[in-house]
């Protein structure tokens, strides 16, 4: 397999998980309909991960590929956890490396879901403690975001926001690594809507790599950095950028605390601090729609401890 993605790869991956996660939820956030929520926190173990997680696993089911001794992966959290879930559908295990840093209540998700959970320094010991985990026990590999079938999955979230939102017009969704905006930028090309994606101004892979012209290291600093850590964008992404019309935007750690209390505040919605991010582009008009824009925000994910959510 390539690292190409493509729109057909994204209709497969649809076809593939069908059945398998939950279809996405839209909440209109202002009574006139031009501005939608994506309740996407609602999926399967709390983020839109599980539908790159279920496209993997699945695919290699399916091609007699997938090892006896399951499979493993290095993450922020969220991946971990799809990818913990994914496995035990199919009853194989999963050993998940960790950040030591990673918030406990990713930690403990992972463990309910019967994962093998193992804590490195950081992300970049976590990704080579997984690789050499692959090649000792056969296991295998997986990754949070930089794989075509990950972000093929990814991608069908942009497919089922479509269906039920034909007129819309742009999408804002948070970025880290890159893996859920190269598969939302990808199908948003193909139905000719804008992608707006959001960054932490210290956690800003994507917009440095747009900025360059290609992936460059950029410094990991942020409140949302268990979710949007990834030190560098995905050639993936960059190309996915280039499909289309992408926006990228910068808010800072303040105004993503302030999106996230809001939507708990105003709706009731406890998100973590990545799914605040995209809604934080739009309070803080580091995106302005135009007056008739419609617009779709994406809550990427819920696995966070609401106990800061109140004063």
């Amino acid at each position: 397999m390539t690292d190409e993605l493509s729109y057909a790869d994204i209709d497969a991956a649809a076809e593939r998980i069908a059945g398998l996660v939950r279809p996405i939820t839209l909440a209109p956030a202002e009574p006139a309909g031009e501005l939608w929520l994506a309740l996407e926190f609602l999926q399967h173990t709390g983020s839109f991960k599980a539908r790159g997680a279920a496209n993997f696993v699945e695919a290699h089911h399916a091609s007699g590929a997938l090892p006896a001794a399951g499979v493993t992966i290095a993450s922020g959290g969220n991946a971990g956890l799809a990818c913990a879930w994914a496995a035990a559908r199919r009853s194989v295990p999963a050993t998940v490396f960790l950040p030591a840093t990673a918030p406990a209540v990713k930690i403990e998700r992972l463990r309910s879901y019967g994962a093998r959970v193992r804590l490195e320094s950081d992300y970049p010991a976590a990704a080579a403690a997984s690789r050499a985990f692959a090649a000792e026990s056969g296991a295998l590999m997986s990754h949070a975001y930089d794989h075509p079938l990950i972000t093929a999955g990814a991608g069908t979230l942009l497919t089922e926001i479509h269906q039920a939102l034909p007129d819309l017009d742009t999408i804002v969704v948070a970025a880290g690594g890159g893996g859920l905006f190269a598969g939302i930028a990808t199908a948003a090309a193909k139905h000719g809507i804008r992608t707006v994606a959001v960054e932490p101004e210290h956690c800003r892979a994507l917009n440095a790599a747009l900025d360059a012209g290609h992936p460059v290291d950029v410094e990991i600093d942020s409140i949302a950095a268990d979710s949007l850590g990834g030190p560098r964008a995905t050639e993936m992404a960059i190309r996915a950028a280039q499909l289309g019309d992408t926006v990228s935007v910068l808010v800072t750690d303040e105004q993503i605390v302030a999106a996230r209390r809001a939507l708990w505040q105003e709706r009731r919605m406890a998100v973590e601090h990545a799914a605040a991010t995209a809604l934080a582009a739009l309070r803080t008009g580091a995106y302005r729609p135009a007056a008739d824009e419609r617009v779709c925000v994406v809550l990427c994910g819920a696995n966070t401890d609401p106990a800061d959510l109140t004063p």
